[in-house]
């Protein structure tokens, strides 16, 4: 059965091809949340992450910024870690700072976000974790 929100293949393009600058939007300091985890999976397979937080904390040893629009370089896929309610906001931010493609991850769910970002040309997977699916390509 095919997945709604991102088929394998997509998922192998976007973790493969998209590019290795990842904003990873929601991640703070705080150990407790799974973005915190999540960034470091994927620095160990050799992506540079880019904490997007109000806080714009140092995170994983990499420079914080408040929002997606402070990031004063391109960023290649962007890994949201807000709420369903919000996520459309970045998704849509997301393609207006150019990057390549949007990641929403488990439990984050926005149908009309997901349709406007394929629309504007950039891969994209919902409901999905990266930090589950890139040990998986091997």
């Amino acid at each position: 059965m095919p997945e709604p929100y991102g088929d394998s293949e997509t998922v192998r393009r976007i973790l493969r091809e998209s590019g290795d600058t990842w904003a990873v939007v929601g991640l703070s300091a705080n150990e407790e949340r799974a973005a915190y985890g999540v960034a470091r999976v994927l620095q160990r397979y050799g992506k540079r992450i880019v904490p997007v937080h109000p806080k714009a904390e140092t995170v994983h040893g990499e420079q914080g910024y408040p929002s997606l629009e402070a990031v004063p370089f391109p960023v290649d896929v962007v890994d949201v870690f807000v709420n369903s309610a919000l996520a459309g906001q970045v998704a849509d931010q997301a393609v207006a700072a150019g990057a390549k493609a949007v990641w929403f991850q488990l439990g984050v769910v926005d149908e009309a976000a997901y349709e406007r970002t394929r629309a504007a040309g950039l891969e994209m997977v919902m409901d999905r974790c990266p930090a589950i699916e890139i040990p998986a390509l091997g």
